[in-house]
């Protein structure tokens, strides 16, 4: 894990904000949702992508490189890469 050098505090409602700068080094738009982990005494913040990245498919799902693609859309790629 990196640490970039920021320090943010958590406020009265429990809340913290996510620098702008980290957003836009992950890509981060507003909206977007993030899923939370617990690891030992680390809170883990990663953008979560419920169905294929490219078309937001809910079914016959691959992982590839921790994202999530549809057989369709790799189909799709296959064909093009050919």
């Amino acid at each position: 894990m990196k640490s970039v050098g920021i320090v943010r505090k958590v406020d009265s409602m429990g809340r913290m904000v996510v620098p702008k700068e980290v957003r836009n080094i992950l890509g981060w738009d507003e909206g977007r949702p993030i899923e939370i982990f617990v690891d030992g005494e680390s809170v883990v913040l990663k953008a979560y992508w419920p169905g294929c990245i490219f078309c937001n498919n809910l079914t016959d799902l691959t992982e590839f490189k921790g994202r999530l693609v549809c057989k369709t859309c790799i189909r799709k790629i296959g064909k093009e890469g050919s």
